[in-house]
């Protein structure tokens, strides 16, 4: 046999074994990960869908929008996470939270006590008035007792583990600036009855009843949510009411909820108009009712989500708010009511018809219909341009990591690597 033969024959002997070695170490990260959650090994493979845990079919990392493209298949992520700073887009663009700031680890899930809380804490770590940039330690399960009150210049990046605020009280971004949270799994969060709760580095103050709420973003500016996983409470997953703007809710999930979002507290709070959202990336499933989000007043940019069979309306408002809605894909529910994604309230069709909400390059399916109204909305340099490509809409399973079963829960699926869930 000739040289040159020999050397094709080497070429395809290689190629022929290289799949199983890859998986082979594939697999030794995987079960590192599964051990420890190991931040510095995401796994950055996606499975196909259907496919069972033990049959994985490894590709590529793949990060299809614009905000994941920033930092999700870098191998160095988890030893320059401040990178993710520079991430966001749409209205909370310039959102830098913790970044410049020290790396503080929550090693302890416990909220014992929310006057003076112990370091290694959460609640320690929100309240300082430095910029700092919070990480966990390993995966965790934090039951707070009382909200969670965040101070200025703060980064909550749950990559590479699995954290879940839960069965307490929720998060508060009050009249602060400058806040990042990633990563995070907030669900059946509680009322709970206020009291001296800190908030920063001096005394704790005096707080009211908190209702609920997932995420309460009250009279603060550039704040960015992305990647988090919001389900069952008593009151909205996320709030953003009185004077709060500059605000972007990206690659999130929102399921078995009601009223899931409210944007613009009420119709007496006209510093509301003021307020600038955007909704990017971001998937609504079936189990949904209403409110995703409701608008008082302001300008919200709806682009590229996806909305999957909304209990009564996807969208709604009241108080004059524009409304864009841009590269979305509207799926209808089963049934012959409540087909039309918008609901206009509080106001006579005279006077809705004056509000601008328009759809460009929306998918309307299963019967759906977005009735618009009002005059053309002017594209500013801060808006998200939609990415038209179909079906590359919100995030999936795809993008985040290989699918498993959830360890608590079986019913539901993990997205295993960068820890994010989903089903």
């Amino acid at each position: 046999m000739g040289t040159h033969n020999l050397i094709l024959l080497f070429i395809h002997v290689v190629l022929f074994m290289a799949p199983g070695i890859l998986s082979a170490g594939r697999r030794d990260v995987d079960e590192s990960i599964n051990q420890h959650g190991d931040p510095h090994h995401p796994e950055l493979f996606a499975a196909e869908f259907g496919a069972a845990p033990k049959r994985r079919n490894l590709k590529a990392c793949v990060a299809v929008n614009q905000i994941d493209k920033c930092w999700r298949c870098k191998a160095d992520w988890a030893d320059n996470r401040q990178a993710l700073a520079d991430c966001a887009l749409g209205f909370g663009k310039g959102t830098t939270g913790g970044k410049g700031g020290d790396i503080y680890e929550v090693t302890d899930p416990s909220d014992d006590d929310f006057t003076e809380p112990k370091e290694g804490t959460l609640r320690w770590g929100v309240t300082r008035d430095r910029p700092l940039w919070i990480t966990f330690a390993k995966d965790m399960v934090i039951n707070l007792k009382q909200e969670l009150v965040i101070n200025n210049d703060k980064t909550i990046d749950g990559r590479g583990a699995a954290v879940e605020i839960c069965n307490g009280g929720g998060l508060s971004v009050f009249k602060v600036k400058n806040v990042i949270i990633h990563g995070i799994h907030i669900h059946d969060i509680q009322e709970t009855p206020g009291g001296d709760i800190k908030s920063n580095e001096g005394k704790a103050m005096p707080r009211s009843k908190h209702d609920g709420d997932g995420i309460m973003v009250f009279g603060s500016t550039n704040v960015w949510i992305d990647h988090c996983w919001f389900h069952d409470g008593p009151d909205g997953l996320i709030d953003v009411t009185m004077g709060s703007t500059m605000v972007t809710i990206s690659n999130c999930k929102f399921s078995k909820h009601d009223k899931v979002m409210l944007l613009g507290a009420d119709a007496t709070h006209s510093e509301d108009k003021a307020m600038k959202v955007t909704l990017a990336y971001n998937k609504f499933v079936e189990g949904c009712i209403q409110r995703m989000p409701r608008c008082r007043w302001g300008l919200t940019q709806v682009v590229n989500n996806d909305f999957e069979k909304w209990g009564e309306y996807a969208i709604g408002g009241s108080n004059e708010p524009t409304i864009l809605s841009q590269g979305n894909k509207y799926v209808a529910p089963d049934g012959a009511n409540y087909k039309e994604v918008t609901r206009r309230a509080e106001a006579t069709e005279d006077e809705w018809s004056k509000w601008s909400w328009k759809s460009e390059n929306d998918v309307l399916e299963n019967g759906a219909t977005f009735k618009q109204s009002g005059g053309d909305i002017p594209i500013t340099p801060e808006m998200i341009t939609p990415d038209t490509t179909p079906l590359m809409l919100a995030y999936s399973c795809a993008l985040l990591g290989r699918l498993v079963k959830h360890p608590k829960q079986p019913t539901l699926r993990w997205c295993r690597g960068i820890r994010t869930v989903t089903v």
